[in-house]
């Protein structure tokens, strides 16, 4: 009977593996067994599974550390736990991390085997799909963005005043859009205010509005942007950097839902859910007193905190398809792809800018590539990323019986490097430094201290 597809049992029990191993070949599944989850991973490297058994009486490794590796390095192999101890909880908590079943042990070999038919011939559930609301789509399944995505659907239909928190480009406009889309006030437009971008002499008078003659210039009465956000949703962006002196008046408003205008001594009341973004370290900011520490407690009731893309490289293959998608359909271009060494160029490179870097990069390639189908890594002009070290490397190395002087040995070792780096790239400082993984100031430091510690 040929094999349906092959299934890799994580497994502590050398007589569940044997048994498991002995009888799924009866029912199209090839089976091959692993101790540890070290053993697992590496597995899963070298050869393709269609599914991962994981048996939870292991000691060495949990479901959750399980799922995390297995989700990171192979998001498309499906996760089933097998476990006579669970609870209905428990499930549901793993299945958030992306858990695909959780089934008893002592489920009998042809119900386990159907079981995984069943799992594997479902469709791959759409990466780009982890949440989306009109128009607005969250992309991304790695660990992180999942719990984004979770607490965005937990508070999306409350009223709760979210803070989310994260370096520039990494999507917080984007997260607050979607609590915004998703939540009962979406016929609404949301208002956004870029609390950096106006001047401080007009913020009160944009957040509050004023009434005619409140000021030289003030011909006419205007709506501040909370009363535009009435039953809708006010957007706070770069609320770090709003000044001092007014941060009092706006923690009223976001407080007791109530606010005059600038010139009135009338109270206005309006229903407004606040939500405020930031890539300052407001903490910080109260400690130097730069920030009110009761307006950071009453903005921070939900916080958010946006991963860099550095720390979600997983999702780069998602986001470029996507990007690539979209760009394409806007420029109205025929379909491109991404040749497999610009991928993993991508995956491997660190996007100080985030995801705003990586999609601008993938606008300018499609754009400058004019009919070509297929983006390679020139395309892109990414920094060659600094080669992994190879333990092997390391092997042969062996302390001497009289000892060593640690300090020097590594000098010279690391000018040797150094100098290698140099020769290969002629002696251009900042090639050699993207090999070395450095800047080229810091290159420039450590050849002058090495030489110096070696003359």
């Amino acid at each position: 009977m040929p094999a349906r597809g092959r299934v890799l049992l994580l497994h502590p029990n050398l007589g569940i593996q044997e048994s498991i191993s002995k009888i799924f070949p009866s029912y199209e599944w090839l089976v091959d067994p692993a101790s540890n989850l070290a053993h697992c991973l590496a597995m899963l490297d070298q050869r393709e599974y269609q599914a991962l058994l994981v048996g939870r009486c292991g000691s060495g490794w949990s479901a959750e550390e399980v799922l995390d590796q297995v989700r990171r390095r192979h998001p498309r192999v499906a996760v089933v736990v097998l476990s006579d101890n669970g609870s209905p909880q428990e499930a549901i908590r793993l299945g958030r991390l992306g858990l695909d079943d959780y089934v008893a042990e002592a489920t009998p070999p042809d119900q386990l085997a159907r079981r995984l038919r069943e799992i594997v011939a479902q469709p791959a559930p759409d990466p780009l799909a982890t949440l989306s609301a009109g128009g607005t789509i969250l992309v991304g399944r790695s660990r992180a963005m999942r719990k984004v995505a979770e607490t965005i659907r937990l508070i999306a239909c409350r009223r709760s005043t979210v803070l989310i928190t994260g370096s520039t480009g990494t999507g917080k406009e984007l997260v607050a859009r979607l609590i915004h889309a998703i939540g009962p006030r979406a016929a609404q437009e949301m208002v956004t205010v870029n609390c950096g971008a106006i001047p401080e002499h007009l913020l009160e008078a944009e957040f509050f509005g004023h009434v005619k003659g409140a000021f030289t210039g003030a011909v006419v009465g205007r709506v501040g942007r909370f009363e535009q956000a009435n039953s809708s949703t006010l957007f706070l962006d770069e609320i770090g950097d709003m000044p001092l002196d007014l941060q009092a008046k706006v923690l009223r408003a976001v407080q007791e839902r109530d606010f005059q205008r600038v010139g009135s001594s009338q109270t206005v009341r309006v229903d407004v859910r606040v939500i405020a973004a930031t890539n300052s370290d407001l903490a910080e900011k109260v400690r130097r007193g730069e920030f009110r520490e009761d307006l950071y407690y009453r903005l921070n009731v939900v916080p958010i905190a946006m991963p860099t893309l550095a720390d979600r490289l997983e999702d780069v293959p998602h986001l470029v398809e996507h990007f690539l998608d979209a760009i394409c359909r806007e420029e109205q271009l025929p379909a491109k792809r991404v040749t497999r060494e610009a991928m993993e160029r991508m995956r491997e490179y660190h996007w100080p800018g985030n995801v705003r870097q990586l999609e601008n990069a993938i606008e300018k390639a499609v754009v400058l590539s004019g009919e070509r189908e297929a983006l390679y890594p020139s395309d892109f002009e990414l920094p060659a990323a600094a080669p992994r070290l190879d333990a092997g490397l390391l092997q042969g190395v062996g302390l001497p019986a009289g000892g060593v002087d640690l300090d020097a040995l590594l000098t010279r070792i690391e000018l040797s490097l150094l100098q290698q780096a140099l020769e290969r790239t002629g002696g251009n400082k900042n090639r050699a430094a993207q090999i070395l993984g450095l800047k080229r100031t810091t290159l420039s430091a450590k050849l002058k201290s090495c030489r110096a510690a070696n003359s």
